[in-house]
C-alpha cells in the first residue's frame, strides 16, 4: 500500500513543509500532483528544494505529528495472522518512512531519501525517485520473490501515481482517493478505515475461486 494518506492519515511532504515555511506552497504542488496534473518526478523536486536548511530533527518532530490511518493496523495484523507480506511503497522519505514501518511491523518498503549533510537538508532528494513505475515494479518484483502470482496480490493508494500498482494487482483499491483513483480502480473506499478492504479481498478471492 501507499503511505501517505494511506497507511497514515497525513502527507509527510505537507509536515515538512509547514516546518519550512512553504506549507502552503508544498500543499498546493502535492495536491495537483496527487491528482495527476502534473509530472510527479518534477512536482517532488520542487517541493524538496522547498526544504532547503531544515535541520535533519525535523524527521523526529513530523514522525511525532503523524497518525496511523483508522484500522490500519488492525489490517496489518489480519494480514499476518494469514500469513501474508506487507509492503509499503512512497514517494516520501525513508527518513520518517522506516520508522513507520517498524512501529507497523511492515515487512517491505520503498521510499525516497534526501540529502543531509552537517545535519541539515540540502533540498536534493538521494537516489532514484520512487514513482508509479517503480511503485509498480516493486509489487511485481516482491510478489516473485514471495512466489506469489499476481492475481494473489493487493495494491491500496490514493493517488495518480497508485493507479499502475492498483490496475496490476489481483485486487486493486483506491483508499479515500483522488477522483482519477476512484474512477480508475477496480474497487473503492470512502470512508477512512483500512479494515474495510478486508471484505473487498475476502470477496475477490471468492470470486476468484469460482
Amino acid at each position: 500500500m501507499d503511505i501517505d494518506s494511506t497507511l497514515i492519515d497525513e502527507e509527510v511532504i505537507d509536515l515538512l513543509g509547514d516546518a519550512s515555511g512553504h506549507g502552503e506552497q508544498i500543499a498546493a504542488i502535492t495536491e495537483r500532483a496527487m491528482r495527476g496534473e502534473i509530472d510527479f518526478r518534477e512536482a517532488l523536486r520542487e517541493r524538496v528544494a522547498l526544504l532547503k536548511g531544515l535541520p535533519d530533527t525535523v524527521f523526529h518532530d513530523v514522525i511525532g505529528r503523524t497518525h496511523f490511518t483508522t484500522g490500519a493496523l488492525d489490517l496489518i495484523d489480519e494480514c499476518h495472522r494469514r500469513g501474508w507480506t506487507v509492503g509499503v511503497v512512497s514517494g516520501g522519505f525513508h527518513e520518517v518512512a522506516d520508522e513507520l514501518v517498524r512501529r507497523a511491523h511492515i515487512d517491505r518498503c520503498l521510499a525516497n531519501g534526501l540529502v543531509v549533510r552537517d545535519g541539515v537538508l540540502t533540498g536534493q532528494i538521494d537516489g532514484d525517485i520512487v514513482t508509479k513505475e517503480s511503485k509498480l515494479a516493486a509489487l511485481t518484483a516482491w510478489a516473485a520473490e514471495d512466489g506469489v502470482p499476481m492475481d494473489r496480490t493487493i495494491a491500496i493508494g490514493d493517488g495518480a501515481n497508485d493507479i499502475p500498482m492498483i490496475l496490476a494487482a489481483g485486487t486493486g483499491i483506491a483508499f479515500c482517493a483522488k477522483p482519477i483513483v476512484r474512477q480508475t480502480a477496480p474497487h473503492s473506499i470512502t470512508t477512512r478505515d483500512l479494515r474495510l478492504a478486508l471484505p473487498i479481498i475476502d470477496g475477490a478471492s471468492a470470486e476468484g475461486a469460482r
